[in-house]
């Protein structure tokens, strides 16, 4: 509340790309706050990206800006302050006389100008956006926010009387319901401060009264009570108080004031939880890079981060991890407002080294915990700042980084601490001072995430294993057989090759790490990464600084190959696939008893780093209209219904069971909990009833009920749904589930079968015939592998890592685009997209690349491709030859027949073929088939 000379507006600009110096006069204008990229200034930028967004007026160098101003004379004596919010590295002139320099990415830069005289004066900034002290990570990268140049958000003039405080910092007392206030008492050998307190935000109105303290010269601390009624402050009722301190010095009226936000609360560990005011809470987290496609440049303004938060939490959304950046003012101040644990990380994404280590880089280490410090004092006192992380998937020195944990938890203990997310990849270890732990697994094969890159196999279980919802981490946590001296590290002094960012690196192990168990809160790190195709309506959205000129590639990729036309399908059934994917990576989690919470990646879109478009909303926030809020929140909240049952495809008379639970992390759980729960078909109810459960006092985790209902004779393939709902809330779940009539093992009886096109086959087509054309997959050259799950993060980006550390690249492949009012699915009803019933059949499969071939050929079941090679490929197609009509299928008949899904798909096939609709539009040669099909 000091008295503030704003700087906005127009400003003189002289670019210096090659850092010539200061070339007078000034060429241009520009209007700050703002970058030259956003205010189009420079030369336009010649290069496209095709692993990112565009920078359309990218500038690297030196930028000068130069602004004159008036001081009245009602202000000459005062101390003056210039606060810049957010920029890059600077160094500042006042009046031709240079002041200083500042290199904060994190914090805001604030020099001190001393007594200014009344009249004109003239400021001028030097901002330089390359040599940085540490190679930053999201602050300044391509992928992300782009490294801008300019000097966004608030841009002022701070005056201030001889009296004042500084370094304000408060710290909440739950238990004493008060507030701990510590300042530095500047420019004067005694003053009075008055404290009071007012509710802003909450339906209940609380004014405290004001107290006033004696103060001397230097740091004083006091402590102010908000009553035994205080209101706190948590993720589900984020109470706040405007803690206001008026400061006056002896015989003086008030010459400092202040309004600081504060939320009463206490955010600790408790074993393997975290918890808020002494109730247990998880972590429901979404990474966050600070991807803002319109500026290039993360907001500085409250309401912008409150409609960005407020979308994130209509989705579950209660956590936010910053990758190697960190957050301005407003999204703390957001996150304050709405309820939201925030963990800023440090810019470093490498390698922690001691001072005799080859290539030690002590200056870099000094900055980048000097940037820890400056966070914690600049955000320290925002009650949603309650973890930091030292950084990105660090490798080194544990000791090393466990010192730097022990010196922000001396200096700072109102937040909880982590060495870093995901560090030491393959051989990760608790260290002493860290309060929680960040990872994707225990050791190689002790997994708590269900999907991975091949360079980091063995995959996840989304990715593997046959589809049910049994799955969750706990015996990852605490395996059956600890201490048996299987699954340990390498020895001390190895080395491992590991994906680092976009390529591939070769790192020390370090200390040796055996097996171990957690003690401390778990959080699962960057889960997910299930890629949807690209959505090119989207590239009209891009009216901003960035362009997306990679999103035009793709598609012009896309045509080339005559597959244009089909970019909307591809965009809609991948991503039905990747939701589904990421229900079952949630639902994992929330099953983990173990797990104090996850983090996404993401719930929007990440584009940079190959373009990884693994969001169910945009890079905008906006959603994809793949599902909607309230559906995801099924299975991302504080309470989720779960059923366990192992699998979704059933035969007729067959038993479903499944055991129903809930995870609950809410307020006022009653007493009793009454489930209704329904299986129906289009048809009708097959099974509903209710049940009731107690609730153990303080339980987190409720086993509601089993299950048991035996399915009905069925004649045809029929689709359920079960429904699972607590009445009168908002909790509910839904799974669906197929049943299958018995069929015979002979399902292609009466059929001609080929596993080539052999001169037999095409004899039988020549004189009329029906036939099944069923290559072996694992024969098949001019094809790719069957693979259900939809590609992580991005091919390019890992198919370019694998090739580096001479491993299988990926399948790349992203769901089924399938022809469903095809008279073949007759028997064998689905959707256009990939379902459960599908799985079996697809993992033993290939699917034919057709590129080349003629275009008006459309596969009735096509396997939709990445953006990078956009094959156009064929699982189930036809056409006739001769006078026979062919089907062709790269399927594995005999490993697939003996599921009941199996089953009714070749039973559907065989129908096919034997009715008057087989009927191919599309006709071929034998020798032209003979070539593709080899």
């Amino acid at each position: 509340m000091q008295t503030k000379i704003s700087l906005e507006g127009e400003w003189k600009l002289q670019l210096d790309k090659t850092k010539q110096g200061l070339a007078m006069p000034f060429a241009d204008v520009i209007s700050l706050p703002g970058t030259t990229s956003h205010a189009l200034k420079g030369p336009k930028n010649g290069d496209i990206l095709v692993d990112a967004l565009t920078d359309e007026y990218l500038f690297e160098g030196q930028a000068w800006y130069s602004k004159d101003f008036e001081i009245p004379v009602a202000l000459t004596g005062k101390t003056c302050m210039l606060h810049l919010e957010r920029t890059r590295l600077t160094m500042v002139w006042l009046d031709g006389l240079e002041i200083g320099n500042r290199d904060s990415l994190n914090t805001p830069h604030v020099y001190d100008l001393g007594q200014l005289r009344s009249g004109n004066h003239t400021l001028t900034i030097r901002v330089d956006n390359t040599d940085y002290p540490t190679k930053g990570g999201h602050l300044t990268s391509k992928d992300t926010q782009t490294n801008w140049n300019g000097i966004t958000g608030r841009i002022e003039l701070q005056f201030y009387s001889e009296c004042y405080l500084s370094g304000i910092r408060l710290d909440p007392d739950v238990s004493a319901r008060s507030v701990r206030i510590t300042a530095t008492l500047e420019g004067a050998d005694t003053g009075v401060i008055k404290v009071s307190a007012v509710t802003f935000n909450s339906k209940t109105a609380q004014t405290r009264a004001v107290q006033e303290y004696n103060i001397s010269r230097g740091e004083f601390s006091i402590s102010y009570g908000l009553g035994p009624d205080a209101l706190l402050w948590s993720d589900s009722e984020p109470h706040l108080y405007k803690i206001s301190i008026d400061l006056s010095g002896t015989g003086e009226e008030a010459s400092d004031q202040h309004e600081l936000i504060f939320g009463l609360r206490e955010f600790k560990t408790g074993g393997d939880k975290f918890t808020i005011n002494g109730q247990k809470t998880f972590l429901r987290g979404k990474h966050d890079g600070l991807i803002f496609p319109l500026t290039g440049y993360a907001p500085t303004d409250l309401e912008e981060w409150l409609r960005i938060l407020g979308i994130s939490k209509s989705y579950g959304i209660n956590h936010y991890r910053f990758h190697t950046c960190c957050p301005p003012e407003a999204a703390f101040a957001a996150a304050d407002m709405l309820g939201f644990y925030m963990e800023p990380e440090l810019p470093f994404w490498g390698t922690i080294t001691e001072e005799t280590d080859e290539g030690h880089n002590q200056a870099e280490q000094d900055y980048l915990i000097s940037e820890g410090y400056a966070i914690l004092r600049a955000f320290g006192n925002h009650p949603s700042f309650v973890m930091m992380s030292l950084g990105n998937e660090l490798w080194g020195s544990r000791t090393k980084i466990d010192t730097f944990l022990k010196d922000y938890k001396a200096f700072d203990d109102r937040h909880l601490y982590t060495q870093g997310s995901n560090n030491h990849q393959f051989v990760p270890e608790v260290l002493e001072h860290e309060d929680f732990f960040c990872g994707v697994r225990f050791s190689k094969d002790r997994l708590f995430r269900g999907s991975y890159a091949m360079c980091d196999a063995p995959l996840g279980h989304v990715q593997t294993d046959v589809p049910g919802t049994m799955k969750d981490y706990d015996e990852q946590f605490v395996p059956p057989a600890v201490g048996n001296g299987e699954d340990t590290a390498a020895a001390t002094g190895d080395t491992i090759q590991i994906q680092y960012g976009t390529e591939a690196k070769t790192v020390q192990i370090g200390d040796a790490s055996g097996e171990w168990i957690p003690r401390i809160p778990v959080v699962s790190h960057e889960i997910g990464q299930y890629a949807t195709y690209p959505n090119y309506a989207e590239i009209s959205k891009y009216t901003g600084s960035l362009k997306a000129k990679n999103y035009e590639i793709f598609r012009g990729r896309l045509e080339d190959n005559g597959l244009g036309h089909l970019a909307a399908k591809y965009f809609e059934c991948s991503g039905q696939l990747a939701v589904a994917c990421y229900k079952e990576e949630l639902e994992a989690a929330f099953r983990t008893r173990r797990l104090a919470g996850f983090q996404l990646l993401d719930l929007q879109d990440f584009s940079g780093q190959g373009t990884a478009l693994v969001g169910v909303l945009d890079a905008f926030m906006d959603s994809k209209g793949l599902v909607s809020a309230e559906e995801w929140r099924t299975f991302c909240s504080d309470a989720v219904l779960l059923a366990r049952f192992p699998k979704y495809n059933y035969v007729s008379g067959e038993h479903f069971e499944a055991h129903v639970e809930l995870s609950w992390y809410r307020n006022g759980a009653p007493d009793i909990l009454v489930l209704k729960w329904a299986l129906n078909t289009e048809e009708g109810t097959l099974a509903a009833g209710s049940s009731e459960a107690g609730v153990p006092a303080g339980s987190n985790y409720i086993d509601i009920c089993d299950l048991s209902i035996t399915l009905p004779e069925v004649v045809q393939m029929t689709q359920a749904v079960l429904s699972l709902w607590i009445p009168g809330t908002d909790i509910r779940k839904s799974y669906d589930v197929w049943i299958y009539p018995e069929n015979s093992s002979g399902v292609l009886d009466g059929v001609h079968i080929f596993q080539e096109l052999s001169p037999e086959a095409l004899a039988l087509l020549d004189q009329g015939q029906n036939v099944l054309l069923m290559p072996k997959p694992e024969l098949l050259q001019n094809a790719v592998e069957g693979f259900y799950c939809t590609d992580f993060w991005c091919y390019p980006m890992f198919r370019s890592i694998s090739e580096s550390m001479n491993k299988p690249v990926p399948v790349g492949t992203m769901g089924l685009l399938i022809d469903n009012r095809h008279p073949v699915f007759r028997d064998f009803p689905c959707e256009e997209y990939s379902t459960y019933p599908w799985w079996n059949i697809i993992q033993n499969s290939k699917s034919i690349i057709l590129d080349g071939f003629d275009r008006s050929w459309s596969p009735i079941v096509q396997t939709i491709d990445n953006f990078e090679r956009n094959h156009k490929l064929g699982f189930l197609l036809e056409c006739s030859v001769g006078a026979g009509n062919l089907l062709i299928c790269a399927l594995d008949a005999d490993k697939v027949s003996g599921t009941p899904e199996g089953r009714q798909f070749l039973s559907s096939l065989t129908h096919y073929m034997k009715s008057a609709d087989f009927k191919p539009q599309y006709r071929a040669e034998g020798s032209q088939l003979q070539q593709l099909i080899q």
